[in-house]
């Protein structure tokens, strides 16, 4: 039978979900009833926020704490922590998780899908291998961080924009996926004229003032070619893994080694290469057409020493009266499937 005195202890480790500190600091625990004859443990816990997801999964946790330790039945109350407390621990809490995902502490894997140059498809690989990740069962996020030729909105076929709680932007999520980009932020899809500092720090809020809660993968989608933007990447993301997209042409793929090297010097890992628009398969005949030649995918693998994720024909999604995601390939479309060979590649290489 636990006592009052064993709850408290046991309870004083469990953290706030959003505070991140634990209940003994934030003085969570309440109250505490215990009746002996029925071995019920009664428990009301202060939290920062209420009537959320997170509390239902502390809820768990706690139930699952007592129940563990001899509680047969088990009941809880909660109510919001006084504001003075939440105002004390909330920057420490903010600090914690800026670091925690900028450091690469926090679980999340960010994954960069760049590309030498321009209309190779890396938006399309991007928004596509968010939602193979998403289809695996993993929580996932997208940067849109190609600044000048954001596309990732339309793509994706979102119609809301971000809202603010607080000082942090909570993130548009679309089929389970969680989204950011400038064009957002940008009216009547006004062509953008900033500099690189002004990017650079556009990039940097993405990171420290977005709400992206917890996340297994962050793809980034950058803009091609090694610029301003792509080096702050690097430079504010040094765990940060590449994927560099490539059409078979040669010229195609001589600029995206471009890319890989300087992923390489900056100590990116490549994950691998993947080949968009490597042919066109006639319905009527079968027959394939190497349109844009063959070869560049392979190549530039080589290039880079590493290997060929995928090799991706030139195909429209169904269509789907209901649903506008312009570039997303349904699960069971063939290359949405080819896609999801790729995701789970990705996964098994970085999870095994």
């Amino acid at each position: 039978m636990l006592t009052k005195e064993e709850v408290i202890q046991l309870l004083n480790p469990v953290r706030d979900p959003f505070l991140h500190i634990s209940l003994e600091e934030t003085e969570g625990i309440k109250e505490v009833n215990i009746k002996e004859d029925k071995n019920h443990v009664s428990v009301k816990i202060g939290i920062s926020k209420t009537n959320t997801a997170e509390q239902m999964q502390l809820q768990q946790e706690i139930v699952g704490i007592l129940k563990r330790n001899g509680a047969s039945t088990v009941g809880l109350r909660f109510e919001q922590l006084p504001d003075d407390v939440i105002k004390k621990y909330q920057p420490a809490a903010e600090k914690e998780q800026e670091a925690a995902l900028m450091g690469g502490n926090s679980g999340t894997k960010f994954i960069a899908v760049s590309s030498g140059k321009g209309g190779v498809g890396k938006s399309t690989v991007t928004v596509n291998l968010a939602m193979s990740l998403k289809r695996l069962g993993k929580k996932v996020g997208i940067i849109d961080a190609d600044i000048y030729g954001f596309s990732v909105p339309d793509m994706m076929g979102v119609e809301e924009r971000p809202k603010v709680r607080g000082e942090k932007i909570i993130p548009v999520e679309r089929f389970g996926v969680k989204v950011i980009s400038m064009g957002f932020f940008v009216e009547d899809n006004s062509p953008i004229i900033w500099r690189g500092p002004m990017l650079g720090k556009m990039l940097n809020s993405f990171f420290k003032e977005v709400e992206w809660g917890d996340l297994d993968y962050l793809l980034l989608d950058l803009p091609p070619g090694t610029g301003d933007i792509a080096m702050d990447v690097h430079e504010l993301l040094p765990s940060c893994k590449e994927v560099i997209v490539t059409t078979p042409h040669p010229t195609a793929a001589f600029v995206a080694a471009r890319a890989g090297q300087m992923a390489l010097k900056t100590e990116h890992e490549i994950l691998g290469v993947i080949e968009n628009m490597a042919y066109f398969e006639s319905e009527l005949t079968g027959q394939k057409e190497y349109v844009f030649g063959q070869g560049g995918g392979k190549k530039l693998a080589e290039v880079l020493k590493t290997k060929v994720l995928g090799q991706l024909p030139l195909q429209q999604p169904y269509e789907e009266e209901d649903v506008f995601a312009p570039s997303i390939y349904q699960q069971d479309h063939p290359i949405g499937q080819a896609y999801h060979k790729i995701a789970a590649k990705i996964v098994a290489q970085l999870e095994e």
